[in-house]
């Protein structure tokens, strides 16, 4: 199993993707963690218990909205959704990854550098994995790429990339480097060489 990460902005989805597209299963901590806080999720009472009924929406799942302006604002309450959220996608990632019948399988974990020293963190720890692949573009095209798709002024993504490990500290967890600044003929490219090299280790 290979951990996959990048900064947001990185183009790590659509590298997910092309593994995907190989017939490699990829397990996203991302959807985990979507479907554990949708109505009726494993996570929501824990919330409502932590966090309190205002960050519950009508339709029962979370409230993203008003979670993630608290999560910015509150680093007690990130610690608290973390401390909920990761060991269950952690348990869940890892039922996943159980069944993976494929010569490997693929772990994206968008803050795998930010919670891998931590016991909640939301996947297997170091140890658990065969490396690390880190989908990396150069700053601006992060903050670009982040506002074309998500209408976010830049100051909001500056404000999310403050908060992510910085790219030098991904490049250096990185076993396997796919550099995203170019076209997704490049990224397509990389993503084919590397799986020919990781069927074949």
């Amino acid at each position: 199993m290979f951990i996959l990460t990048g900064g947001i902005g990185s183009g790590k989805s659509l590298a997910a993707e092309q593994f995907a597209s190989k017939g490699i299963t990829v397990v996203d901590a991302d959807a985990l963690s979507r479907q554990l806080t949708a109505p009726g999720g494993d996570a929501i009472a824990a919330i409502r218990s932590a966090l309190g009924q205002d960050y519950i929406a009508q339709d029962g799942g979370l409230d993203r909205d008003r979670a993630r302006t608290k999560i910015f604002s509150d680093p007690a309450a990130r610690r608290q959704l973390e401390a909920i959220l990761h060991p269950m996608i952690r348990r869940d990632a890892q039922a996943a990854l159980a069944l993976a019948a494929d010569p490997y399988a693929i772990y994206m974990v968008p803050l795998w550098i930010e919670t891998r020293r931590s016991p909640t963190g939301p996947g297997p720890t170091e140890v658990d994995n065969n490396g690390v692949i880190v989908v990396d573009c150069a700053k601006e095209t992060q903050i670009q790429r982040v506002m074309q798709r998500s209408g976010l002024r830049r100051e909001d993504v500056l404000a999310i990339m403050a908060v992510q490990a910085s790219r030098e500290e991904r490049r250096a967890n990185a076993t396997y480097l796919l550099n995203n600044d170019g076209s997704v003929e490049h990224l397509t490219q990389q993503v084919n060489a590397l799986h020919e090299q990781l069927i074949h280790s």
